[in-house]
């Protein structure tokens, strides 16, 4: 099984599947999940190289702790053969570019089961995660991901979403507001875990800022393009001394009203409840869980 829990996996980083440096700038960065990228990544001139060198590279990134991903192409395209180099090198994760269906998440869910089989890995050990960056993929999410029991979290497109709504794309990202907020619910409804679109700009004070309010609607990873943007993007995801505190704070409180016979504490000008209870007590496991694995 992957070394990160899906709800642990802050930053999921794209990088090219055929250039060293690059591989090497990912692992030296912080991201929790490393996504070699077969698709747009990578020339069509180039990937039989990268395919030559992606099971390597997937090894090296699983003895690393990181959370080893391949998004190959499309199955109908030059995905199978993407899939046969990259099975020998075990990757936690194979994300599919532009899902749309579940027939597609069955199709490459019986595609592992047999170089599973055939490499006497266990039976579905190997992740699926749907990468939904069209329309059509976003508002369908709920019933794509029940095309396989493989599937733990799905990521929100960014430039091909923008440009299948024929939005105009900015840094602000105004044009993928509505996507983002509906496929968080859908995902949540689901019970599996949403990955916010990536960043695609250079400045890491903007990746944050993103990061900040992709936490705030209640996502707990983002995926990014840039290694030096992950460490802002897990420090969003991570609670800090202040979010501690303040947790702290209410849980201590609701646990002495309850204790008096009280239905509810007041914290700071808020009334605290059982869902808001509830809330603070994630923040804290949340905390304690990053700190266990060190992050």
């Amino acid at each position: 099984m992957p070394p990160i829990d899906p709800d642990l996996r802050r930053s999921w980083l794209f990088g090219p599947g055929a250039d060293a440096a690059a591989h090497d700038a990912m692992l030296a960065s912080p991201a929790d999940a490393l996504i070699a990228d077969l698709e747009d990544f990578t020339p069509p001139q180039r990937l039989g190289e990268a395919r030559a060198g992606i099971a390597a590279l997937l090894a090296r990134w699983r003895e690393h702790g990181r959370v080893a991903t391949v998004r190959i192409n499309v199955l109908d395209g030059a995905g199978r053969a993407d899939l046969a180099a990259a099975m020998p090198g075990r990757p936690h994760v194979v994300a599919l570019p532009m899902v749309a269906s579940a027939a597609q998440m069955r199709t490459l869910d019986e595609a592992i089961g047999h170089w599973e089989t055939t490499l006497g890995l266990p039976g579905g050990s190997t992740e699926i995660l749907p990468v939904c960056e069209t329309a059509l993929g976003v508002a369908d999410v709920r019933a794509i991901v029940a095309g396989s029991a493989r599937i733990r979290c799905a990521l929100l497109g960014a430039e091909d979403l923008a440009a299948d709504l024929c939005a105009e794309r900015h840094p602000d990202a105004t044009e993928l507001e509505h996507a983002r907020r509906r496929f968080l619910l859908d995902c949540r409804a689901a019970g599996i875990e949403p990955i916010d679109a990536p960043y695609t700009y250079t400045d890491a004070d903007g990746a944050a800022a993103e990061a900040r309010h992709a936490r705030r609607l209640g996502y707990r990873s983002k995926s990014l393009v840039r290694p030096d943007h992950a460490g802002a993007v897990n420090a969003a995801f991570t609670p800090d001394e202040a979010d501690v505190q303040r947790a702290r704070a209410m849980v201590a409180a609701f646990d002495a009203a309850r204790a008096r016979g009280e239905d509810r504490a007041l914290v700071d000008g808020l009334w605290v409840e059982v869902p808001t209870y509830r809330t603070a007590r994630r923040t804290l496991e949340r905390a304690q869980r990053l700190a266990t694995r060190g992050g």
